[in-house]
Protein backbone atom coordinates (compact mmCIF):
# COMPACT_ATOMS: atom_id res chain seq x y z
CA UNK A 1 0.00 0.00 0.00
CA UNK A 2 1.39 3.52 -1.31
CA UNK A 3 -0.02 4.89 2.20
CA UNK A 4 2.61 2.94 4.33
CA UNK A 5 5.31 4.01 2.51
CA UNK A 6 5.23 8.23 4.48
CA UNK A 7 5.09 7.43 8.06
CA UNK A 8 5.35 10.01 10.98
CA UNK A 9 9.09 8.58 10.96
CA UNK A 10 10.14 9.46 7.39
CA UNK A 11 8.80 12.82 7.10
CA UNK A 12 11.13 14.78 9.90
CA UNK A 13 13.67 13.03 7.34
CA UNK A 14 11.89 14.44 4.29
CA UNK A 15 11.57 18.06 5.75
CA UNK A 16 15.51 18.34 7.37
CA UNK A 17 17.61 17.63 4.06
CA UNK A 18 20.02 20.08 3.92
CA UNK A 19 19.03 22.98 1.13
CA UNK A 20 15.83 21.42 0.43
CA UNK A 21 12.53 24.00 1.11
CA UNK A 22 9.99 21.57 1.52
CA UNK A 23 7.02 23.71 2.38
CA UNK A 24 3.80 22.16 4.16
CA UNK A 25 2.08 22.96 0.95
CA UNK A 26 3.99 21.18 -1.44
CA UNK A 27 3.78 18.06 0.93
CA UNK A 28 -0.33 18.17 1.18
CA UNK A 29 -0.17 18.65 -2.57
CA UNK A 30 2.06 15.44 -3.15
CA UNK A 31 -0.52 13.41 -1.25
CA UNK A 32 -2.92 14.32 -2.92
CA UNK A 33 -1.21 13.58 -6.30
CA UNK A 34 -0.51 9.89 -4.57
CA UNK A 35 -3.91 9.63 -2.80
CA UNK A 36 -2.86 10.04 0.46
CA UNK A 37 -6.01 11.42 2.11
CA UNK A 38 -6.22 12.03 5.65
CA UNK A 39 -8.57 11.26 8.13
CA UNK A 40 -10.57 14.60 8.51
CA UNK A 41 -10.37 14.25 4.43
CA UNK A 42 -11.68 10.51 4.36
CA UNK A 43 -14.50 11.47 6.73
CA UNK A 44 -15.53 8.44 7.77
CA UNK A 45 -18.68 7.73 9.65
CA UNK A 46 -20.31 4.95 11.94
CA UNK A 47 -22.17 4.25 8.98
CA UNK A 48 -18.85 4.12 6.20
CA UNK A 49 -17.20 1.66 8.31
CA UNK A 50 -19.72 -0.52 9.53
CA UNK A 51 -19.46 -3.15 6.94
CA UNK A 52 -15.75 -3.10 7.31
CA UNK A 53 -15.89 -3.71 10.79
CA UNK A 54 -18.28 -6.75 10.85
CA UNK A 55 -16.10 -8.35 7.91
CA UNK A 56 -13.20 -7.88 9.76
CA UNK A 57 -14.70 -9.10 13.50
CA UNK A 58 -14.80 -12.38 11.39
CA UNK A 59 -11.20 -13.06 11.20
CA UNK A 60 -10.11 -10.62 14.38
CA UNK A 61 -13.35 -11.49 16.84
CA UNK A 62 -11.42 -9.89 19.94
CA UNK A 63 -9.47 -7.24 18.70
CA UNK A 64 -9.72 -3.90 20.70
CA UNK A 65 -9.90 -0.37 19.45
CA UNK A 66 -6.32 0.30 18.50
CA UNK A 67 -6.24 -3.52 16.49
CA UNK A 68 -9.02 -2.59 14.74
CA UNK A 69 -8.15 1.05 13.64
CA UNK A 70 -4.85 -0.57 12.85
CA UNK A 71 -6.73 -3.24 10.67
CA UNK A 72 -8.60 -1.11 8.99
CA UNK A 73 -5.69 1.22 7.61
CA UNK A 74 -3.76 -1.64 6.52
CA UNK A 75 -6.74 -4.08 5.13
CA UNK A 76 -9.08 -1.20 3.59
CA UNK A 77 -6.95 1.75 3.49
CA UNK A 78 -8.98 3.55 5.48
CA UNK A 79 -7.92 6.44 8.53
CA UNK A 80 -10.69 6.73 10.89
CA UNK A 81 -10.29 10.14 13.20
CA UNK A 82 -9.21 9.28 16.86
CA UNK A 83 -11.82 11.89 17.22
CA UNK A 84 -15.25 11.87 16.26
CA UNK A 85 -16.87 14.90 14.57
CA UNK A 86 -19.66 16.07 16.80
CA UNK A 87 -22.23 16.73 14.06
CA UNK A 88 -22.28 12.97 13.37
CA UNK A 89 -23.83 12.59 16.65
CA UNK A 90 -26.07 15.68 17.35
CA UNK A 91 -29.05 13.66 16.58
CA UNK A 92 -28.62 11.14 19.40
CA UNK A 93 -28.08 12.48 23.15
CA UNK A 94 -25.93 9.04 23.76
CA UNK A 95 -23.80 9.60 21.08
CA UNK A 96 -23.38 13.40 21.71
CA UNK A 97 -22.13 12.60 25.05
CA UNK A 98 -19.43 10.17 23.48
CA UNK A 99 -18.77 12.37 20.51
CA UNK A 100 -15.03 13.23 21.46
CA UNK A 101 -14.30 9.71 22.02
CA UNK A 102 -12.09 7.63 19.03
CA UNK A 103 -14.85 6.54 15.82
CA UNK A 104 -14.25 3.14 16.81
CA UNK A 105 -14.41 3.00 20.48
CA UNK A 106 -17.85 5.03 19.73
CA UNK A 107 -18.67 2.33 17.62
CA UNK A 108 -18.00 -0.50 20.14
CA UNK A 109 -19.85 1.56 22.31
CA UNK A 110 -22.91 1.36 20.07
CA UNK A 111 -23.11 -2.06 18.65
CA UNK A 112 -20.69 -4.47 20.55
CA UNK A 113 -21.22 -3.53 24.32
CA UNK A 114 -21.14 -6.81 25.27
CA UNK A 115 -17.55 -7.31 23.54
CA UNK A 116 -16.14 -4.33 25.72
CA UNK A 117 -17.40 -5.61 29.12
CA UNK A 118 -15.36 -9.01 28.08
CA UNK A 119 -12.27 -7.13 26.92
CA UNK A 120 -11.99 -4.97 30.34
CA UNK A 121 -12.62 -7.72 32.37
CA UNK A 122 -9.20 -8.80 31.24
CA UNK A 123 -6.48 -8.45 33.40
CA UNK A 124 -2.78 -8.91 31.85
CA UNK A 125 0.57 -9.82 34.01
CA UNK A 126 3.20 -7.48 33.79
CA UNK A 127 6.80 -9.11 33.32
CA UNK A 128 10.05 -7.31 32.87
CA UNK A 129 12.73 -7.78 30.26
CA UNK A 130 16.15 -6.28 30.21
CA UNK A 131 18.31 -5.75 26.69
CA UNK A 132 21.13 -3.20 26.21
CA UNK A 133 19.82 -2.45 22.97
CA UNK A 134 19.33 -3.20 18.96
CA UNK A 135 20.53 -6.93 17.82
CA UNK A 136 21.57 -7.68 21.75
CA UNK A 137 20.17 -10.77 20.69
CA UNK A 138 17.07 -12.76 18.94
CA UNK A 139 14.70 -14.64 20.93
CA UNK A 140 12.86 -17.91 19.38
CA UNK A 141 10.08 -19.91 20.78
CA UNK A 142 7.79 -22.62 19.72
CA UNK A 143 3.72 -22.57 19.88
CA UNK A 144 1.58 -25.83 19.90
CA UNK A 145 -1.66 -24.31 20.95
CA UNK A 146 -2.84 -25.67 16.95
CA UNK A 147 -0.90 -28.94 17.14
CA UNK A 148 -4.46 -30.86 17.60
CA UNK A 149 -4.85 -29.38 13.85
CA UNK A 150 -1.74 -30.84 12.37
CA UNK A 151 -0.35 -27.19 12.80
CA UNK A 152 2.53 -25.80 14.48
CA UNK A 153 3.85 -22.30 15.08
CA UNK A 154 7.27 -20.81 15.46
CA UNK A 155 8.87 -17.64 16.51
CA UNK A 156 12.24 -15.12 16.30
CA UNK A 157 11.63 -11.80 17.95
CA UNK A 158 14.64 -8.84 18.81
CA UNK A 159 13.30 -7.70 22.39
CA UNK A 160 14.83 -4.08 21.86
CA UNK A 161 12.48 -2.45 19.39
CA UNK A 162 9.96 -5.26 19.26
CA UNK A 163 10.91 -6.45 16.36
CA UNK A 164 8.98 -10.06 14.98
CA UNK A 165 11.75 -11.34 12.64
CA UNK A 166 9.27 -14.30 11.71
CA UNK A 167 6.40 -15.73 12.57
CA UNK A 168 5.78 -19.37 10.60
CA UNK A 169 3.13 -22.00 10.69
CA UNK A 170 4.33 -25.47 9.33
CA UNK A 171 3.25 -29.12 10.30
CA UNK A 172 6.26 -29.30 12.39
CA UNK A 173 8.60 -26.89 15.05
CA UNK A 174 10.71 -29.45 16.48
CA UNK A 175 12.95 -29.93 13.71
CA UNK A 176 16.34 -28.52 14.36
CA UNK A 177 16.66 -27.70 10.93
CA UNK A 178 13.73 -26.30 9.81
CA UNK A 179 13.98 -23.53 13.21
CA UNK A 180 17.66 -23.25 12.02
CA UNK A 181 16.33 -22.21 8.58
CA UNK A 182 14.31 -19.25 9.84
CA UNK A 183 17.30 -17.80 11.33
CA UNK A 184 19.13 -18.19 8.12
CA UNK A 185 16.93 -16.66 6.13
CA UNK A 186 16.65 -13.35 8.38
CA UNK A 187 20.43 -12.79 8.62
CA UNK A 188 20.62 -13.81 5.01
CA UNK A 189 18.37 -10.97 4.14
CA UNK A 190 19.68 -8.48 6.82
CA UNK A 191 23.47 -8.95 6.18
CA UNK A 192 24.19 -9.31 9.82
CA UNK A 193 23.46 -10.96 12.99
CA UNK A 194 22.74 -10.57 17.00
CA UNK A 195 25.52 -10.65 19.29
CA UNK A 196 23.50 -13.56 20.82
CA UNK A 197 20.52 -16.14 20.32
CA UNK A 198 18.25 -17.67 23.44
CA UNK A 199 15.77 -19.60 23.61
CA UNK A 200 14.31 -22.18 25.71
CA UNK A 201 16.02 -25.96 26.54
CA UNK A 202 15.19 -28.28 23.80
CA UNK A 203 16.71 -30.38 21.32
CA UNK A 204 14.69 -28.31 18.66
CA UNK A 205 17.15 -25.32 19.07
CA UNK A 206 20.42 -27.12 18.95
CA UNK A 207 20.67 -26.30 15.30
CA UNK A 208 20.38 -22.21 15.96
CA UNK A 209 22.81 -22.49 18.43
CA UNK A 210 25.34 -24.48 17.13
CA UNK A 211 25.05 -21.94 13.51
CA UNK A 212 24.91 -18.71 15.69
CA UNK A 213 27.91 -19.52 17.80
CA UNK A 214 30.14 -21.14 14.50
CA UNK A 215 29.09 -18.04 12.69
CA UNK A 216 30.33 -15.65 16.04
CA UNK A 217 33.55 -17.92 16.15
CA UNK A 218 34.11 -17.57 12.95
CA UNK A 219 34.01 -13.60 12.55
CA UNK A 220 35.98 -13.48 15.64
CA UNK A 221 38.42 -15.88 16.88
CA UNK A 222 38.73 -14.67 20.42
CA UNK A 223 35.16 -16.50 21.11
CA UNK A 224 36.31 -19.96 19.97
CA UNK A 225 35.51 -22.24 23.05
CA UNK A 226 32.27 -20.20 24.01
CA UNK A 227 28.86 -20.62 23.17
CA UNK A 228 26.62 -17.99 21.98
CA UNK A 229 23.43 -19.28 22.56
CA UNK A 230 21.47 -18.85 25.65
CA UNK A 231 19.34 -21.23 27.07
CA UNK A 232 16.44 -19.67 29.15
CA UNK A 233 15.09 -21.69 31.81
CA UNK A 234 12.47 -21.11 34.27
CA UNK A 235 10.01 -19.11 31.91
CA UNK A 236 12.61 -16.48 31.66
CA UNK A 237 12.10 -16.61 27.81
CA UNK A 238 9.91 -13.53 28.37
CA UNK A 239 9.37 -11.77 24.95
CA UNK A 240 8.28 -14.91 23.01
CA UNK A 241 5.70 -15.58 25.61
CA UNK A 242 4.64 -12.16 25.61
CA UNK A 243 3.92 -12.85 21.80
CA UNK A 244 2.48 -15.94 22.09
CA UNK A 245 -0.20 -14.15 24.34
CA UNK A 246 -1.09 -11.29 22.28
CA UNK A 247 -1.56 -13.21 19.23
CA UNK A 248 -3.92 -15.70 21.13
CA UNK A 249 -5.36 -12.58 22.12
CA UNK A 250 -5.94 -10.67 18.98
CA UNK A 251 -4.91 -13.01 16.43
CA UNK A 252 -5.82 -16.49 17.14
CA UNK A 253 -9.43 -16.38 17.88
CA UNK A 254 -11.30 -15.58 14.28
CA UNK A 255 -9.09 -18.39 12.49
CA UNK A 256 -8.87 -20.61 15.33
CA UNK A 257 -13.09 -21.17 15.25
CA UNK A 258 -12.14 -21.72 11.20
CA UNK A 259 -9.56 -24.33 12.21
CA UNK A 260 -12.16 -25.70 14.39
CA UNK A 261 -15.34 -25.64 11.95
CA UNK A 262 -14.03 -28.25 9.47
CA UNK A 263 -13.01 -30.78 12.04
CA UNK A 264 -16.79 -30.52 14.23
CA UNK A 265 -18.22 -30.63 10.58
CA UNK A 266 -16.25 -33.97 9.50
CA UNK A 267 -14.60 -32.54 7.01
CA UNK A 268 -10.55 -32.69 8.39
CA UNK A 269 -9.90 -35.69 10.17
CA UNK A 270 -6.12 -35.95 11.30
CA UNK A 271 -5.77 -39.69 10.92
CA UNK A 272 -6.78 -39.74 7.56
CA UNK A 273 -3.71 -38.77 5.14
CA UNK A 274 -5.37 -37.77 2.59
CA UNK A 275 -7.59 -35.30 4.56
CA UNK A 276 -4.06 -33.74 6.31
CA UNK A 277 -2.30 -33.73 2.91
CA UNK A 278 -5.04 -31.78 1.18
CA UNK A 279 -5.39 -29.41 4.34
CA UNK A 280 -1.70 -28.98 4.32
CA UNK A 281 -1.30 -28.09 0.43
CA UNK A 282 -4.29 -25.11 1.36
CA UNK A 283 -4.09 -23.94 4.79
CA UNK A 284 -0.72 -23.68 5.50
CA UNK A 285 0.01 -21.01 3.05
CA UNK A 286 -3.01 -19.82 3.32
CA UNK A 287 -2.46 -18.64 7.45
CA UNK A 288 1.30 -17.97 6.29
CA UNK A 289 0.11 -15.08 4.46
CA UNK A 290 -2.20 -13.79 7.09
CA UNK A 291 0.73 -14.56 9.84
CA UNK A 292 3.09 -12.39 7.69
CA UNK A 293 0.45 -9.69 7.46
CA UNK A 294 -0.17 -9.59 11.06
CA UNK A 295 3.56 -8.67 11.72
CA UNK A 296 4.06 -6.97 8.96
CA UNK A 297 1.41 -4.63 11.43
CA UNK A 298 3.02 -5.57 14.49
CA UNK A 299 6.52 -4.10 13.22
CA UNK A 300 5.16 -0.82 11.56
CA UNK A 301 2.71 -0.18 13.96
CA UNK A 302 3.82 2.51 17.29
CA UNK A 303 2.78 0.41 20.63
CA UNK A 304 0.30 1.91 22.79
CA UNK A 305 2.11 4.39 25.67
CA UNK A 306 3.42 2.93 28.42
CA UNK A 307 4.60 4.64 31.54
CA UNK A 308 6.33 1.64 33.18
CA UNK A 309 8.43 1.53 29.83
CA UNK A 310 11.86 2.96 29.01
CA UNK A 311 12.67 4.75 26.49
CA UNK A 312 12.20 4.20 23.19
CA UNK A 313 8.56 4.45 22.29
CA UNK A 314 8.39 4.14 18.54
CA UNK A 315 7.71 1.78 15.56
CA UNK A 316 9.60 -1.28 16.04
CA UNK A 317 10.90 -0.96 12.25
CA UNK A 318 11.82 2.52 12.67
CA UNK A 319 14.13 1.79 15.69
CA UNK A 320 15.59 -1.16 14.48
CA UNK A 321 16.53 0.66 11.23
CA UNK A 322 17.80 4.05 13.02
CA UNK A 323 18.49 3.10 16.81
CA UNK A 324 20.60 6.72 16.96
CA UNK A 325 17.60 8.77 16.39
CA UNK A 326 16.11 7.47 19.28
CA UNK A 327 19.83 7.47 21.34
CA UNK A 328 19.98 3.51 21.21
CA UNK A 329 22.79 1.61 20.80
CA UNK A 330 23.42 -1.44 17.34
CA UNK A 331 24.95 -4.22 18.21
CA UNK A 332 24.94 -5.96 14.73
CA UNK A 333 27.95 -7.79 13.56
CA UNK A 334 28.14 -8.01 9.70
CA UNK A 335 27.57 -11.64 8.25
CA UNK A 336 29.53 -12.49 5.52
CA UNK A 337 27.44 -14.44 3.27
CA UNK A 338 29.46 -17.20 1.94
CA UNK A 339 29.19 -18.45 5.53
CA UNK A 340 25.56 -18.50 6.02
CA UNK A 341 25.49 -20.57 2.90
CA UNK A 342 27.87 -23.03 4.18
CA UNK A 343 26.15 -23.53 7.51
CA UNK A 344 22.64 -23.64 5.62
CA UNK A 345 24.42 -26.64 3.03
CA UNK A 346 25.85 -28.30 6.90
CA UNK A 347 22.75 -28.16 9.02
CA UNK A 348 19.92 -27.18 7.23
CA UNK A 349 20.00 -28.60 3.60
CA UNK A 350 17.31 -27.24 1.46
CA UNK A 351 16.69 -30.52 -0.29
CA UNK A 352 15.78 -32.14 3.31
CA UNK A 353 12.22 -33.38 3.29
CA UNK A 354 11.48 -31.10 6.27
CA UNK A 355 11.29 -28.49 3.85
CA UNK A 356 8.59 -29.90 1.84
CA UNK A 357 5.30 -29.09 2.23
CA UNK A 358 3.55 -32.21 0.38
CA UNK A 359 5.14 -34.85 -1.28
CA UNK A 360 6.04 -33.58 -4.64
CA UNK A 361 4.11 -35.76 -6.40
CA UNK A 362 0.40 -34.99 -4.61
CA UNK A 363 1.68 -31.37 -5.15
CA UNK A 364 2.18 -31.94 -8.70
CA UNK A 365 -1.76 -33.91 -8.80
CA UNK A 366 -3.22 -30.72 -6.40
CA UNK A 367 -1.71 -28.08 -8.98
CA UNK A 368 -3.75 -29.55 -11.66
CA UNK A 369 -6.99 -30.43 -9.46
CA UNK A 370 -6.61 -26.83 -8.38
CA UNK A 371 -6.67 -25.40 -11.92
CA UNK A 372 -9.12 -27.60 -12.82
CA UNK A 373 -11.20 -25.58 -10.38
CA UNK A 374 -10.71 -22.21 -11.96
CA UNK A 375 -7.72 -21.20 -9.31
CA UNK A 376 -10.10 -19.81 -6.62
CA UNK A 377 -7.96 -16.99 -4.53
CA UNK A 378 -8.68 -18.46 -1.12
CA UNK A 379 -10.43 -16.47 1.71
CA UNK A 380 -11.59 -17.08 5.28
CA UNK A 381 -15.32 -17.68 3.80
CA UNK A 382 -14.28 -20.08 0.91
CA UNK A 383 -11.32 -22.29 1.99
CA UNK A 384 -13.67 -24.77 3.79
CA UNK A 385 -15.08 -25.02 0.38
CA UNK A 386 -12.61 -25.17 -1.27
CA UNK A 387 -11.08 -27.91 0.72
CA UNK A 388 -13.71 -30.18 -0.13
CA UNK A 389 -13.99 -30.08 -3.54
CA UNK A 390 -10.90 -30.63 -3.86
CA UNK A 391 -10.57 -33.74 -1.45
CA UNK A 392 -13.26 -34.92 -3.65
CA UNK A 393 -11.28 -34.41 -6.67
CA UNK A 394 -8.61 -36.46 -5.24
CA UNK A 395 -11.05 -38.90 -3.77
CA UNK A 396 -12.19 -39.85 -7.44
CA UNK A 397 -8.75 -40.34 -9.39
CA UNK A 398 -8.62 -43.52 -10.80
CA UNK A 399 -4.74 -43.66 -9.17
CA UNK A 400 -6.32 -42.37 -5.82
CA UNK A 401 -4.37 -45.45 -4.25
CA UNK A 402 -1.38 -45.52 -5.46
CA UNK A 403 -0.77 -41.76 -4.96
CA UNK A 404 -1.87 -42.66 -1.28
CA UNK A 405 0.70 -45.34 -1.52
CA UNK A 406 3.80 -42.80 -2.40
CA UNK A 407 2.57 -40.72 0.09
CA UNK A 408 2.74 -43.09 3.12
CA UNK A 409 6.50 -43.44 2.26
CA UNK A 410 6.65 -39.48 3.02
CA UNK A 411 4.78 -39.90 6.51
CA UNK A 412 7.04 -42.89 7.60
CA UNK A 413 9.99 -40.45 6.82
CA UNK A 414 8.37 -37.42 8.40
CA UNK A 415 8.57 -39.45 11.33
CA UNK A 416 12.19 -40.22 11.55
CA UNK A 417 13.24 -37.65 13.89
CA UNK A 418 16.36 -35.38 12.79
CA UNK A 419 19.57 -35.22 15.09
CA UNK A 420 22.08 -31.98 16.14
CA UNK A 421 24.50 -32.67 18.49
CA UNK A 422 24.07 -30.28 21.44
CA UNK A 423 26.43 -27.41 21.05
CA UNK A 424 29.51 -27.93 23.73
CA UNK A 425 31.46 -25.12 25.21
CA UNK A 426 31.87 -22.28 27.69
CA UNK A 427 28.46 -21.03 28.46
CA UNK A 428 27.85 -17.12 28.34
CA UNK A 429 28.22 -15.79 31.76
CA UNK A 430 25.91 -13.38 33.17
CA UNK A 431 22.44 -14.04 33.95
CA UNK A 432 20.82 -15.50 37.00
CA UNK A 433 24.21 -17.05 37.78
CA UNK A 434 25.29 -13.09 38.39
CA UNK A 435 21.99 -11.12 40.07
CA UNK A 436 23.49 -7.75 41.54
CA UNK A 437 22.09 -6.86 45.06
CA UNK A 438 19.48 -5.05 44.06
CA UNK A 439 18.38 -8.36 41.88
CA UNK A 440 19.28 -6.87 38.95
CA UNK A 441 20.12 -9.57 36.25
CA UNK A 442 21.17 -9.37 32.39
CA UNK A 443 20.41 -12.55 29.79
CA UNK A 444 21.93 -10.55 26.56
CA UNK A 445 24.94 -11.09 24.82
CA UNK A 446 27.57 -8.07 25.74
CA UNK A 447 30.59 -8.26 27.13
CA UNK A 448 30.01 -12.10 26.68
CA UNK A 449 26.72 -12.20 28.90
CA UNK A 450 27.90 -9.54 31.61
CA UNK A 451 26.49 -6.51 30.23
CA UNK A 452 27.62 -3.42 29.74
CA UNK A 453 28.46 -3.11 33.23
CA UNK A 454 26.60 -2.89 36.95
CA UNK A 455 27.04 0.76 37.43
CA UNK A 456 25.99 1.81 33.91
CA UNK A 457 23.55 -0.85 33.12
CA UNK A 458 21.09 0.63 35.53
CA UNK A 459 21.45 3.79 33.41
CA UNK A 460 22.08 2.09 29.79
CA UNK A 461 19.69 -0.80 29.23
CA UNK A 462 16.53 -0.29 27.81
CA UNK A 463 13.38 -2.15 29.42
CA UNK A 464 10.73 -3.73 27.63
Amino acid sequence: MVSGTLSSYHLPLLVSVADVHFRMTSYKKMRKRLGLFSARQQDHSLESIRDHMIELRRDFPKAGAREMTSLLFHRKGMIVSRRAHSHIFSVNRLLTIIRDRNLVVVYFRVYERDLVRQRKAGRLKRRRFWSAGVNDMIAVDQHDKWQRFGLRLHTGIDPFPGVVHWMKVWWTNRNPKLILSYYLDVIDELGYMPLITQSDPGSENYGIANAHTALRHMHDPNLVGTIQHRWMREKKNVKPEIAWSQLRRRFTPGYEDLLEKGVTNGWYDTNRPLDVLVFRWLFIPFLQSELDAWVDRINNSKKRADKNKILPHGVPNDIAGDPARYGCLDFKIKVDPQAVQGIRQTLAPPDDPVFQLVPKEFENQAAVLYESMGSPPLSSKNIWQVYCELLRRFETLDEAMDLLEQCQVYFDLMEEEATIEQPVGVELLGGLDNIGEDGYYYMGGVNNGLGLGLCDAKISLQCH
